[in-house]
């Protein structure tokens, strides 16, 4: 038996074949020296469509108030939060991917890394929206700010919805700088190969002057390191604060101390269905198979499964405790949840979250393209469904019977939703185009031959 069969710890190939250094450059710069291709075009044209739909709707509710929406009392909080919450869950899993699997080692980031991060700003993007939209006053959001005035008016350091502004707004801020760090060596790439004078002076611009010297790859590799090791902590507080919106009050169905790592969770898990998705669109339009692997998709399906189970674990536990627990109001929030009005928006988030990620346990499944991008689409529905069940029936049934209500989203509603998904791709279509969509520089590392052989 040969010696390579003995050695169990060496780790597959990142990248199928054996592609060299400058073949690498060439395929993933191809997307940015082609013109974009018709389908391409389509579906730009429609992402754009559904963002004109989300501004129609934003400058309606601007012009005539939030009375165009289904909100009421004591429904206060409708789509707006539900949006919010969701969006920031989607723009975890590329801080996940990034900073935690990098300062663990996991070489197979390398191929997803870049875009990940790509969709966390994008999605943070997405959730900053709704929150402003929500206050009323959106051309006041200075008052957001803990800064001196002379009205002597200081923000409620008490309340979890201003710690809001500052996790997700410190979340972007690290997460924007992450990303641009790490594009700094493949702008030089670019640079480099180009001949269009424009993009080079562009590409010169925002590549600060790299020059690949091993000076340069030393400052690099340890200020990504620090960003990283930042990064991190940010990944388990912001969605945790986030949580505390809900779990600080005492509406029944949120006071609850399982919401932190629960939310956590939850947005890993819908972060990574939403990459997974986007990922199968791109590995095929850019013919990037060799390097977005098949290898690559099973993995991160495999943390859906385990993420999945931990929500279907907290699902589970928040039903014992509200038996367990004694407290009547508690029961019958979750009761009412699977019985009540709403029932059909909580069997909807049960199976898309708990049932059908489970088929990935199945190899084949997991490894099928049609079958994980299904899967993939269901859990971005059930965790959008999951924000819908935790924040409409809680607020629609609370103490007193006379005081309760029922929410329809309008038009108005479903349309800003629809808008931000149009915001959200557009920017992804844009960004496909004009910057590397996977790190070319860490790719180029993990092939065969980039590294020095341990042997």
């Amino acid at each position: 038996m040969s010696t390579a069969a003995l050695d169990y710890t060496r780790e597959l190939p990142v990248v199928e074949g054996s592609p060299t250094a400058a073949e690498v450059d060439a395929t993933i710069a191809a997307p940015l020296d082609q013109f974009p291709s018709r389908m391409w075009w389509i579906i730009f044209s429609i992402a754009l469509s559904f963002f004109s739909i989300g501004v129609f709707c934003i400058g309606m509710t601007l012009y005539k108030g939030l009375g165009l929406w289904g909100v009421n009392q004591p429904v206060s909080w409708g789509f707006d939060i539900v949006n919010f919450v969701f969006w920031v869950g989607i723009g975890h899993a590329g801080t996940l991917i990034s900073a935690i699997l990098f300062l663990l080692r996991q070489r197979w980031r390398t191929g997803i890394a870049r875009f990940a991060e790509a969709m966390t700003i994008f999605a943070v993007m997405c959730a900053g929206l709704f929150p402003l939209l929500h206050t009323g006053r959106e051309w006041l959001p200075m008052y957001l700010s803990p800064y001196p005035n002379q009205h002597g008016l200081w923000v409620n350091f008490t309340s979890p919805l201003l710690w809001d502004v500052f996790a997700v707004s410190t979340y972007f801020t690290v997460s924007l700088v992450f990303w641009y760090v790490g594009l700094i060596p493949d702008l030089a790439t670019l640079r480099d190969r180009t001949t269009n004078k424009i993009k080079k002076v562009i590409y010169s611009l925002f590549s600060l002057g790299w020059r690949h010297s091993n000076r340069h790859w030393q400052h690099y590799e340890r200020a990504y390191l620090i960003l990283a090791g930042f990064a991190t902590p940010l990944v388990l507080s912001v969605h945790t604060i986030v949580s505390f919106d809900f779990a600080v009050s005492v509406i029944p169905g949120w006071h609850t101390t399982i919401f932190p790592p629960y939310f956590v969770a939850g947005a890993v898990f819908s972060g990574f269905a939403m990459v997974q998705n986007v990922l199968i669109f791109v590995r095929q339009a850019f013919n990037l198979k060799h390097i977005i692997t098949l290898d690559h998709l099973e993995k991160m399906n495999k943390v859906m499964i385990l993420t999945g189970s931990m929500v279907g674990y907290a699902y589970a536990m928040e039903m014992f405790i509200a038996w367990y627990g004694g407290n009547q109001f508690e029961r019958f929030v979750f009761l009412n949840r699977a019985l009540g009005p709403y029932a059909w928006a909580y069997w909807t988030m049960v199976s898309c979250n708990v049932i059908f990620p489970q088929l990935f346990w199945f190899k084949k499944i997991r490894r099928s393209i049609p079958a994980m991008f299904i899967i993939g689409i269901t859990v971005n529905i059930g965790m959008w469904f999951e924000r819908f069940v935790i924040i409409v029936t809680s607020l629609s049934r609370d103490f007193l019977p006379s005081s309760w209500g029922h929410y329809t989203p309008t038009f108005y509603d479903v349309g800003i939703l629809l808008g931000s998904f149009g915001l959200f791709f557009t920017l992804i279509l844009i960004f496909v185009r004009v910057l590397p969509v996977v790190s070319i520089s860490e790719l180029k590392a993990v092939i065969e031959g980039g590294q020095p052989s341990k042997h």
